[in-house]
């Protein structure tokens, strides 16, 4: 049997902008994709804890250090800077993996710098 769980987060962050002339996805300061095992390119839900909006779409890098979290395309209707998100990504994991998976949980500070636990 294969399960969908829960892979990585980055909690509470902050929207910095929306870029509603592109073509689609979130920007995505690269420390915090690679502090959350998140790929460019890679599928996430975004959700608005503003707004209670919940989209899918994938992220593209924005600059290292930048902060940057900026929803793009269509998805910049779905919410406004300062708005704080919460993006999750899923794996699909046999049984004997989701058992023993612990997902990667990246909290934020209000500048969407990595908090140190």
């Amino acid at each position: 049997m294969l399960r969908h769980m829960f892979k990585s987060k980055i909690h509470r962050a902050t929207l910095t902008a929306t870029k509603l002339d592109y073509e689609g996805s979130i920007s995505v300061d690269k420390d915090l994709l690679d502090a959350a095992d998140i790929l460019p390119g890679e599928e996430v839900h975004v959700l608005n804890v503003n707004n209670g909006e919940r989209l899918v779409t994938y992220t593209i890098a924005a600059p290292a250090g930048s902060g940057t979290m900026m929803l793009n395309g269509p998805a910049a209707r779905l919410g406004y800077p300062g708005d704080v998100v919460v993006l999750i990504t899923y794996a699909t994991m046999t049984d004997e993996e989701a058992r023993v998976h612990t997902p990667t949980v990246v909290h934020v500070d209000e500048k969407n710098r990595i908090m140190k636990k």
